[in-house]
């Protein structure tokens, strides 16, 4: 709200659940979002919520890897692990980590 000027418009990105008893706090645990919709008010923001819209890139996006323009799975941060280490993986993403873990139970990607 401070950073947005005055009549502008203010995009509410990422998974927001109605419910989720694993939350880490209250607010969480019922799909709460503390923001200062007063600041919001007076300075006559816009405010966007729901998904992506991903298939308006796509296209885009598909070209720029195919013609290695993209670096997609560094872009992405991934994390190339065995299935044994699954269960290790989950518990790290499920703690924060800025990963995305891709399983390869046959080493097919590792070789």
């Amino acid at each position: 709200m401070q950073l947005t000027r005055a009549g502008g418009s203010v995009g509410i990105p990422g998974l927001y659940v109605t419910d989720d008893p694993g939350g880490i706090d209250q607010a969480a645990k019922t799909g709460s979002l503390s923001i200062r919709f007063g600041l919001g008010w007076a300075k006559s923001h816009a405010f966007q919520t729901g998904q992506t819209p991903v298939l308006k890139y796509n296209r885009q996006l598909m070209e720029a890897i195919l013609q290695d323009k993209i670096e997609i799975a560094k872009a992405v941060n991934v994390t190339v692990t065995t299935l044994d280490n699954a269960p290790k993986g989950y518990v790290d993403f499920d703690k924060g980590a800025a990963k995305k873990f891709v399983l390869d139970p046959h080493s097919l990607l590792a070789s």
